[in-house]
Parts: C-alpha cells; structure tokens; sequence
C-alpha cells in the first residue's frame, strides 16, 4: 500500500512517498475528458479519473470534472494557452514517468480527444521510451462535437461525404512542408480547423485563392458545448470579419462547408449568445 504524504519539491513538484520497500509499477492513463460539457466524458475515462492517484490536466477541460477525483489525489494544472505555458511538453513528460515509477495511477486528462492535436502520441512516445505502461482512452473531440452543439453535422449524405481535420496552429519543428491549403481546398466535404482564431484571416484567404467559393458557408464556434457557447455564422470569404467583430476569442472552431447551412433548421443548443451575420 502507498501512503501519500503532499509536500512541493524546489521545482514545484509534488512528491508521493511509498512505504512499499519494493513499489508496485504505475500506470499512466491518457484520458480524453470531452470538447466541454462535462458529460461527454466516456464512462471508462470517468471510472479510470475516479480512482487516479495523481492528475495531470490541461486548460480547456471543465474543471467540474476534478470534482470527481477521490479525496487525496494529487491534482496538478499543466494547461498551455497562446504563447503562455505552464509547463512545457518535456516537464510534463517527466512529470507522468516521475509519478508512474512511484507506483501511482496517474491520468493525463486532456481536452477533447488525446490524439486529436493533444500531443497524446508525444507522451505515448516518452512513455514507451521509459518503460512505462500506459493506457489511451479516446474522448469526444471538439471537431465532431463543437458543430454538433450548434446544429452543424459535419457530415450528410445531401451535403458532405468527407470531413477533413485541421489544425489552426502548426508545429515550427516539422520537417515537411507546412500546410498546403491550397490542396485542401481541392479535397471538398466538410473543414473543420481547430485552434483556429489567431489564423483565420489567413487561412481564408488561402482557401479562396486554392480555389474555394467565397461564398461558401462558414461558421466560427467559441466555447462550444458549454454554456459559454457564442456562434457565428458568414461565407468564406467574410467569416475572418465577422469573428473579429464580434469579439470572438478562442477556445474555437471553425467549420467551413455546406452543412453550416442546416444550423437554420437543426440548432438545438440553447446558448448565451448566438449571432447570425449570413445574408
């Protein structure tokens, strides 16, 4: 049996003691806790957070789900916002084999899905290097949820037959060529581009210029699933304005395709406030 004493080490950690003269090996549980609505979470991630000796957790899951944990569990912010990181991805590493070596349960809770742009396969990697067993739990990810919430499906048989994920935010350390959105204008269907915000001006304008109708349907979704939910809806080639006048900031995303047209008739969520600016 573990007995877990708290106390912050000089680099801010916090230390589990063992009373075991030969610990138990951890394991690390990379769990998608859902794009908001605490009740998205999946029943396995929700039974695997209940009984997690140590959390690890990111900025955009509702923090209603901590309330979950059981009482002594550690529970540690290791959330990144726009240019301000509380921890960088090789300190969180660190963290999960650290802890896992003491013998915990620990759970990485990351919002939406881990391996939908939440650097789940990163910290698989680092956990596979250290020799440490580990669990990925899929969750509901805000590119199929979000529009959802605002009466878009991604997907319809009179109006998409493909969806195409994207992120909004690249990686400076690929060492391929960056996005080509001039090829993905080729592709059709559905576009979905998450953490989208600070680039849609950009983006837009390179779709139009690969090839897309300006007058495409567009929607912009801020704080999706949640009460906090905002929505804007233009075409293509207006919907970088619309956002930016409408005080739109992130977490949101953005959908792009003829299925922004069925918000008319299939919005069901109601939300604090929710514009139309489409003709």
């Amino acid at each position: 049996m573990i007995t877990r004493q708290h106390y912050d080490w000089s680099d801010g950690m916090t230390k589990i003691d063992e009373d075991d003269e030969q610990p138990r090996q951890g394991k690390v549980y990379l769990i998608g806790a859902g794009p908001g609505d605490s009740e998205l979470i999946t029943l396995k991630g929700l039974r695997y957070l209940r009984s997690a000796d140590v959390v690890l957790y990111d900025r955009l899951i509702n923090t209603e789900l901590l309330e979950e944990t059981r009482k002594g569990a550690v529970q540690i912010f290791v959330g990144k916002g726009p240019k301000q990181h509380t921890m960088d991805q090789e300190s969180i590493n660190t963290l999960l084999i650290t802890y896992a070596r003491q013998g915990c349960k620990v759970v990485r809770l990351k919002g939406g899905d881990p391996c939908i742009f939440g650097r789940g396969g990163e910290e698989a990697e680092a956990l596979v290097k250290a020799d440490i067993p580990f669990e990925i739990v899929p969750g509901v990810t805000s590119a199929i949820a979000v529009p959802a919430y605002a009466g878009i499906p991604v997907t319809h048989r009179d109006h998409a037959s493909a969806v195409t994920i994207i992120t909004g935010h690249e990686s400076t350390s690929l060492t391929s060529r960056q996005m080509d959105w001039e090829a993905v204008a080729r592709i059709g269907g559905t576009l979905v581009i998450l953490m989208s915000v600070k680039t849609l001006p950009e983006f837009t304008q390179r779709l139009i210029a690969g090839g897309l109708a300006p007058e495409l349907p567009a929607a912009v979704i801020q704080n999706g699933t949640t009460e906090r939910q905002r929505v804007i809806t233009g075409t293509l080639a207006t919907i970088a304005e619309d956002a930016a006048t409408a005080g739109l900031t992130a977490p949101a995303t953005t959908v792009i395709g003829h299925v922004v047209n069925l918000r008319e008739t299939l919005a069901w969520y109601q939300t604090e406030q929710c514009i139309n600016t489409a003709e």
